[in-house]
C-alpha cells in the first residue's frame, strides 16, 4: 500500500528535498518544525510550526498523515516514540538512539565487528592521560557525545594542554577519540524497504572544507577492494538495526588502507545530492519509497557527476554555473545568509566513463 501523505520531521534541505520526490509519486508532505519560513515547507503541502515536545500540536500532526519520518539526526527519541504510538515511523527510534550519542554509536559499531578509531569515554582528567599513553600519540581529539555535526562540539588536545577548560568549553559528556592519520573519505548510503530489499549508493569520494562536505565525486577512484567492504559494511548495519529508510555511513580509509567506520546519519546524506540528477532514482525517492511501503529500486547511474556544497556566501557562485549546460543548480531558499549553512549545491554532470 502506498501512504498518500507523508509527515517528515525537520523543515530543512533534506525535508525539502524528500517532498520534492514524494511529489512525483504523488504524495503530498506535512512538514513539522519550530522555525519559520523552513526550506522544506516552501514545497510542501501543509506545515506545523511548534517544539518538537508539543504533544497536542504532534497528535494534530499525526492524525493529518498516513506515515511519519525525519530528515535530520537530532530530533529527540522521545518524539518518535510518543508518534509510534499513533502512526508509523520510519526509521523508527532504534537507528535514532545509535547515532544521537557517539559512545552509543562506536560501541554498536564495535560490537557488530565494525572498526572505527580507537576511543575512550572521558571520565576525569587520567583518561585524557590513559588515551595519550596507551596510544603512543601527542594530540587527541575530545568531542561531545551528543549534537556535534559539521565540526562543531569538538575540540584537538595537545598532552600538556589544560583539559578543564577546553572540557567546560564542549559543555556535556565527551568522548576521547584518536586523531586518525587517514588518505581519503568515503561514504555509503543505504536503502531499505518493508520487505528487506536493499540497494546502496557509493561508496561516494568525499571533500572537506572546515569540517564541512565540500565536494563529493562519483565514481570514487578507489580500489575495487574498499568499495565492496564498504558495501558490505553499510548493509550490516542496515540489517542489524532493521532499517526501513535510508541511513549513511562515512568513513576514513587509512594510509595503511584500513576502512575505519566514523559515524552513521540515520537519514539521507549530503555526500548522496548527486544522485537527483545522475540517477534515474535518487537517495531521495528511495528514502519516500522505502517509508510509503514501496519497493526500493536499483539506482542505476547515467553520468559521472562532481556535487558542489554551497555554504553560506558560496551561493554566490550560482552564477558562474547558471549558463553552464551540464551544471544542475539546487538553490534550497534559505532566506538567511550564515556562514558554515547549507545554502544550496551544484551538480556538474559527465560523460559516464
Amino acid at each position: 500500500m502506498t501512504h498518500k501523505r507523508l509527515g517528515i520531521l525537520g523543515g530543512g534541505q533534506l525535508g525539502r528535498m524528500s517532498a520534492l520526490a514524494a511529489a512525483n509519486h504523488g504524495i503530498s508532505c506535512h512538514i513539522f518544525t519550530p522555525e519559520k519560513n523552513s526550506p522544506a515547507s516552501q514545497v510542501s503541502d501543509k506545515t506545523t510550526i511548534a517544539p518538537y515536545d508539543d504533544k497536542t500540536a504532534l497528535q494534530a500532526f499525526a492524525n493529518d498523515v498516513d506515515v511519519i519520518t525525519y530528515e535530520f539526526e537530532n530530533i529527540p527519541v522521545e518524539t518518535v516514540a510518543f508518534l509510534k504510538t499513533l502512526k508509523p515511523v520510519f526509521p523508527d527510534e532504534k537507528l535514532l538512539e545509535v547515532s544521537q550519542d557517539r559512545v552509543t554509536e562506536k560501541t554498536f559499531l564495535n560490537d557488530i565487528g565494525i572498526d572505527t578509531t580507537r576511543w575512550k569515554q572521558y571520565e576525569s582528567f587520567h583518561s585524557a592521560q590513559d588515551a595519550f599513553s596507551e596510544w603512543n600519540t601527542d594530540n587527541l581529539i575530545l568531542k561531545t557525545t551528543r549534537f556535534g555535526y559539521d565540526g562543531k562540539g569538538q575540540s584537538k588536545l595537545k598532552i600538556g594542554d589544560e583539559i578543564n577548560e577546553t572540557i567546560s568549553q564542549l559543555n556535556g559528556e565527551v568522548i576521547i577519540e584518536e586523531i586518525v592519520d587517514f588518505d581519503y573519505e568515503i561514504s555509503v548510503i543505504c536503502a531499505r524497504d518493508t520487505h528487506k530489499n536493499m540497494v546502496t549508493y557509493g561508496p561516494m569520494f568525499n571533500e572537506h572544507k572546515d569540517h564541512i562536505l565540500h565536494k563529493t565525486c562519483i565514481p570514487a577512484d578507489i580500489p575495487s577492494e574498499i568499495q565492496q567492504q564498504s558495501i558490505s559494511m553499510v548493509k550490516k548495519i542496515a540489517e542489524e538495526i532493521d532499517l526501513i529508510g535510508v541511513l549513511t555511513l562515512e568513513l576514513f580509509v587509512t594510509k595503511d588502507k584500513r576502512i575505519l567506520a566514523n559515524e552513521i546519519a540515520p537519514r539521507t546524506h549530503n555526500s548522496g545530492h548527486w544522485t537527483i540528477d545522475a540517477c534515474h532514482h535518487s537517495q531521495f525517492d528511495q528514502h519516500v519509497r522505502a517509508v510509503c511501503g514501496l519497493p526500493v529500486i536499483e539506482p542505476v547511474r547515467h553520468s559521472d557527476v562532481e556535487m558542489l556544497n554551497l555554504i553560506g556566501n558560496d551561493i554566490e557562485l550560482i552564477k558562474d554555473y547558471v549558463t553552464n549546460p551540464n551544471a544542475v543548480i539546487h538553490d534550497y531558499g534559505t532566506l538567511d545568509v550564515r556562514e558554515g549553512r547549507k545554502m544550496g549545491h551544484i551538480n556538474i554532470l559527465k560523460k559516464k566513463s
